[in-house]
């Protein structure tokens, strides 16, 4: 993501947003690594291969937020990203959609909001700073997807969680 922000936004990127990158990375593959060694089942592979991709598409994704955010305010963002969204989704939707039952329509309303409002927040905060100082940060998803996790489903939280969550936050620190 470092080196598309270099390229696409030509900003120069420091020696501190590649370290922080490295330590956030180090920290994302020594939680990565300290789920390997469960039993799972056999389209665990997949699905790493899927959060992988995720992950590229994602940083691409970023770059492109950053490009938005200097052009646009970030409710024309937030507003095109959604209408791109439904137009993407209606191509499909004959496919594979089925309409939510009542009882999901609290959760979809919960999950809206909170997308909506994330990528309002990301907007607003990648026009103030560059993507060399943000990305890094981005990995406090995973600090935040351990707690939940913990919290919300009962997910047991591994030396190997707490000690990547260590260095992400040490790389944020260093960004």
């Amino acid at each position: 993501a470092l080196y598309l922000a270099a390229v696409l936004l030509k900003e120069k990127i420091g020696e501190k947003a590649i370290l922080a990158s490295l330590t956030g990375f180090a920290g994302a593959l020594v939680i990565l690594g300290g789920k390997l060694g469960g039993d799972y089942s056999a389209n665990v592979w997949n699905g790493i291969a899927a959060i992988l991709l995720s992950a590229i598409l994602y940083a691409y994704n970023l770059i492109l937020q950053r490009q938005q955010a200097q052009m646009a305010e970030p409710i024309e963002i937030v507003f095109f990203q959604n209408a791109t969204m439904v137009a993407v989704y209606l191509v499909f939707a004959p496919f594979k959609a089925g309409a939510p039952t009542m009882d999901q329509l609290p959760n979809l309303a919960v999950a809206a909001i909170l997308g909506t409002t994330s990528l309002l927040l990301l907007s607003w905060a990648y026009a103030r700073a560059e993507a060399k100082i943000l990305i890094p940060v981005e990995y406090t998803a995973f600090i935040w997807a351990a707690l939940f996790g913990w919290l919300v489903f009962a997910e047991e939280v591994t030396a190997a969680t707490l000690g990547g969550t260590a260095l992400i936050i040490v790389g944020c620190l260093v960004a």
